[in-house]
């Protein structure tokens, strides 16, 4: 299934979930890389099992969300396959359950405690987030759903897959290093921002069937111009990183990087057309290249 973020019918969609987990788990384990021996068939076989694992659960929780959202995506996103008629809500629940299944087949099987714990702590999220029992379907409050999506990209992405690599792989100690609590910190401010800007081209929908979004509630204006300031917050706290690193080459491509970066993020946004439903999907494409880009620099933040 496609992702369920931000989208209308014509404009670019978000970058695949599958690439976007796959590139977030990679950074993050490189962090317990401490040598290039350490880059060895173990640390692939590890790094591989982790991959697979959390892009099951994430079909499994971006599928759940879809079959919950199928008369909102006819309004929001109509595209997408439930909301479209391609696949019937029968034929989503298979997919949705198969990878669910698979997610924690694998996870058991690899028998590493932090590799099970992220995706049963992902699950139990994912579903509280969209599926409409009594007490549930978080996503309709923004602080919650906010909360929710900021535990699983901020926290159980960085901790529990460097504690994986770090812990069942390696075998060495829990040690939270300086590069992994600054991107558990960076990463915080992206999932706020993610949470709250993806529901801004969504601000119609989301109206018509009761969803208090941010957007809803403070108007997309506002909320546009929050998340643009949290993530100019982020990369200022980067550019500290840098300055108070010992590693020349780490301060110095840290530095580098996040500098042009956040210079880029400012002259985007003082030019997009906020009555323009198609150049605010069009910036927030853009606010996950620059999610890309952060897992690029992350690992070499030393």
């Amino acid at each position: 299934m496609r992702s369920a973020y931000g989208r209308p019918s014509s404009p670019p969609r978000v970058p695949a979930p599958p690439a976007r987990e796959a590139l977030s788990i990679v950074s993050v384990s490189l962090l317990a890389v401490q040598s290039l021996s350490d880059i060895s068939p173990l640390f692939l076989t590890g790094l591989l099992q982790a991959v697979v694992a959390a892009l099951f659960m994430n079909i499994y929780i971006v599928g759940l969300n879809q079959l919950f959202d199928i008369e909102i995506d006819k309004v929001n996103k109509p595209t997408l396959p439930l909301a479209s008629g391609e696949y019937t809500p029968a034929t989503g629940v298979a997919i949705v359950s198969v990878f669910a299944a698979m997610s924690f087949g694998l996870g058991w099987a690899v028998g590493s405690q932090p590799l099970f714990w992220a995706l049963f702590i992902s699950f139990v999220l994912g579903t509280a987030y969209s599926i409409n029992l009594p007490y549930l379907r978080w996503k309709r409050f923004a602080v919650v759903a906010a909360l929710c999506i900021l535990a699983v990209r901020a926290v159980i992405v960085q901790l529990a897959f460097f504690l994986h690599i770090q812990t069942f792989v390696f075998r060495r100690p829990a040690v939270f290093s300086r590069p992994l609590i600054f991107a558990t910190g960076f990463m915080t401010f992206f999932s706020v921002v993610i949470a709250l800007f993806k529901d801004i081209p969504d601000i119609e929908g989301d109206r018509i069937f009761g969803i208090r979004s941010f957007s809803v509630r403070l108007g997309q204006k506002k909320v546009f111009w929050i998340c643009v300031g949290l993530l100019e917050m982020a990369y200022s706290v980067a550019l500290l990183m840098g300055a108070t690193s010992s590693s020349l080459w780490s301060k110095t491509v840290t530095i580098a990087g996040h500098s042009i970066l956040a210079g880029i993020l400012w002259s985007c946004a003082r030019s997009v057309d906020l009555t323009s439903k198609a150049a605010i999907t069009s910036f927030y494409m853009f606010i996950w290249k620059l999610f890309y880009a952060e897992y690029l620099l992350i690992p070499l933040v030393r």
